[in-house]
């Protein structure tokens, strides 16, 4: 436009000249991230950097305050404020439920006030153009692949000019780009994108996408935000969306233009997944969203917030405890809290107190708290963040020498992305395993990087398992798709294959009501079966599947194991549940009750390594465990080993120390969804209806399926369901 303006942006790729250029002349336009903010305001130069602020504009804000970067985002705002008064911060988002959080989150909170910022409602636009697929053929009851929809998928691809085709797992993502182009026989240009791959490979496909080079990327939800491309005119999401406003954020990838609808396509995996394709449906017509409430702010986060604040210059208590309270999140905490917090940053606790290493701080005789080295503000800077994904080690193509068939040299070949550790140790020489849209062979590890090369044509992968990357099922869809199955009239807009499974559902067995809990108990193959139906989304009911075989344990009925999804759990016993439930009325009342959110939560919480891994998560966030140090960087192994023996030492000598309630706080709301169970299970008192059966129901079958399936995908997998699927269908109908 040839305006005298510079722009520039600053993410943990900028090279460091760039970097330490910006600080000395900062362009008039920064764009940036969270982290590099917080790293901005740990910097000696921070006060004369941030002094001529005029403006903060946090974009999709939406997606951040949910988090604990939104924390972190937070709690660096509070420190812009007291460095530029007047700053203004805007705020933009166009999928928040509750508005009124996100205004309180921009402004300064002040004790006994209640302060937020304007707000502005842009309203017009097209409605979108949004439908499902319908390919003509009887989906399966379980299985995500959406195999079934490839072709007609394609055929979509060849009709449009460009397509987004979003999917919820990096591992979805591998397997639909690879069944695309084995169906793309016209050559299409079809690329992938998703975060395990190089960042060099993104930007790469980016860079042809805004180009026009491409006919459709695969992707998952690194471009759910934030990439404004006016030229893609469709939108195809494979699999159930999981929430109202996901599914309209992926729908504004298209068509950036007021006057024109944005059009996209919703393609279930499954009959359950045509039940949230349905209330998807009706939630975008009605413009609703469900995004999840603000939270409250994370402690592991203010104590690597305390931990920068010191880098920058030495801080009095009582001025940083007045800072972070100014910050929506923390508004609430007490003093005695933050210096629970402070204590940590400077001893590691008290059950930690003697080791040097967790002394980060140190308090002068002014009263005013001081980072204590150099050496600890360097490490500080290098394990800035909260985003605490698995350790992963870089994928790097080997050549092979053609004199010795066989011989690899590791070095020299490019980097293709990054795979889990854990997956790379369980390979061996000669194994193969799809990624960055490629068949690899497995060639050894070397260092920190996995090397492979080239598999032969016809050669199966064994795909890896990404960790984190399944969306929960959100409270609102779940709460609709309970009020289309116990609703008959609504039936009618259902696609006929699944009005006719509920139907059938009906005849065999019942259906639960909307605020009702549907358990069925029925024996088969010798074992005796427990199935129930909360539709609260998988982490939820893994927790109550833990805590449900515990109490079967102790009522003697040796629970064997227990299966779940997103809609229900199975439980596997030696002993007759149905009998128990007829000779001890209340028994399920009383299995269900919410006291096993007390005891029972607890005792497993001791035992489960799932607490371990949330306790691992906030002790590399709150800097008790580095991950990168200069010059090397920890394996997720040494991390493990590191962070579980300091907790066992915890959970002996210090069981409230800060992290420990850290990772509690976690738990409830994050990796174990306790605070969605407890809901769960308030909504259904009294509200429990139990069905004894002879056989398996049709309702049942989707949940059983889940039982003891193999680590395959694709085609293969999708036949071994259908063949599973038939035979329990075949008894449940009988």
């Amino acid at each position: 436009m040839g305006l005298p303006v510079t722009v520039e942006t600053r993410t943990g790729d900028t090279p460091a000249h760039k970097r330490t250029r910006q600080i000395q002349r900062p362009p008039d336009i920064l764009l940036t991230t969270p982290e590099q903010l917080s790293l901005l305001l740990a910097h000696r130069e921070a006060e004369a950097f941030f002094a001529g602020l005029k403006t903060i504009v946090l974009d999709e804000l939406h997606a951040l305050v949910t988090s604990k970067r939104g924390d972190l985002l937070s709690l660096a705002l509070a420190r812009v404020r007291r460095l530029a008064p007047e700053a203004r911060a805007i705020g933009l988002s166009a999928t928040v439920r509750e508005p009124d959080e996100l205004r309180k989150y921009l402004v300064g909170q002040v004790p006994g006030e209640d302060r937020r910022a304007d707000l502005v409602v842009v309203k017009g636009g097209a409605k979108p153009d949004l439908h499902m697929l319908d390919v003509n053929r009887t989906l399966p009851l379980s299985g995500h692949t959406a195999w079934h929809s490839m072709p007609a998928i394609y055929e979509l691809i060849r009709q449009h000019r460009t397509v987004l085709v979003f999917v919820n797992t990096r591992l979805q993502a591998e397997y639909t780009f690879q069944e695309l182009w084995r169906l793309n026989d016209d050559t299409l240009p079809i690329a992938l994108h998703h975060g395990s791959l190089d960042a060099t490979q993104r930007r790469r496909v980016e860079a042809a996408m805004a180009a026009g080079q491409l006919r459709a990327i695969v992707c998952t939800a690194t471009l759910d935000l934030g990439i404004d491309w006016g030229d893609v005119d469709l939108v195809v999401n494979l699999g159930a969306p999981k929430g109202a406003s996901r599914i309209m954020q992926r729908i504004g990838r298209t068509n950036h233009r007021m006057d024109e609808p944005s059009k996209a396509y919703l393609v279930p995996g499954n009959r359950f997944e045509m039940l949230e394709c349905r209330a998807a449906l009706d939630a975008v017509e009605e413009a609703a969203q469900d995004t999840p409430d603000a939270r409250l702010g994370a402690p592991d986060v203010l104590a690597q917030h305390v931990l920068g604040m010191a880098c920058a210059d030495a801080f009095d208590p009582v001025e940083l405890y007045e800072e972070v309270i100014s910050a929506a999140p923390y508004a609430t905490l007490s003093w005695e809290d933050f210096e629970a917090v402070v204590d940590y940053v400077a001893t590691g606790g008290y059950a930690l107190r003697a080791y040097e290493r967790f002394a980060k701080i140190l308090r002068g005789a002014d009263g005013k708290w001081r980072v204590r080295d150099a050496r600890v503000a360097q490490q500080y800077r290098m394990n800035i963040g909260t985003i605490v994904e698995s350790t992963h080690i870089k994928v790097r193509m080997a050549r092979s020498l053609r004199s010795k068939p066989g011989t690899v040299l590791p070095k020299g070949g490019r980097t293709l992305g990054e795979i889990e550790e854990d997956f790379a140790e369980t390979l061996t020489v000669g194994d193969t395993f799809l990624f960055a849209g490629e068949v690899l062979r497995f060639e050894g590890l070397s260092e920190d990087e996995c090397l492979v090369t080239r598999a032969g044509p016809g050669t199966d992968p064994a795909i890896p398992s990404y960790a984190g990357s399944k969306f929960p099922l959100s409270t609102f869809l779940a709460a609709r798709v309970r009020a289309i199955i116990a609703d008959p009239f609504e039936w009618d807009r259902l696609p006929a294959q699944l009005s006719n499974y509920l139907a059938q559902q009906r005849r065999h067995s019942v259906l639960p009501g909307e605020r009702d809990l549907l358990v069925e108990t029925f024996p088969r193959a010798g074992r005796h079966y427990l199935t129930a139906f909360p539709f609260e989304g998988r982490l939820a009911h893994q927790t109550l599947g833990m805590l449900l075989t515990r109490r079967l344990e102790r009522a003697r009925l040796r629970p064997l194991g227990f299966a779940a999804n997103d809609y229900g759990i199975a439980i596997w016993c030696t002993k007759d549940v149905s009998e128990r439930a007829a000779l001890s009325p209340g028994f399920m009342e009383a299995l269900f009750d919410e006291d096993m959110l007390g005891d029972d939560l607890e005792a497993w919480l001791d035992e489960s390594a799932m607490m371990k891994r949330t306790f691992r998560q906030c002790a590399v966030i709150a800097g008790l465990i580095e991950r990168r140090f200069p010059g090397q960087k920890k394996t997720g192994r040494q991390v493990t080993i590191s962070t579980d023996l300091i907790y066992d030492v915890l959970r002996r000598h210090q069981p409230d120390h800060l992290l420990l309630r850290a990772a509690r706080q976690d738990a409830a709301t994050g990796l174990l969804d306790v605070t969605r169970l407890g809901m769960m299970l308030r909504r259904i008192r009294g509200r429990i209806t139990h069905r004894a059966l002879d056989r398996v129901s049709p309702l049942s079958v989707s949940v059983m399926l889940e039982i003891g399936r193999e680590r395959v995908y694709g085609e293969g997998a999708d036949e071994i369901l259908a063949e599973a699927e038939a035979e329990l269908l075949q008894e449940a109908l009988a």
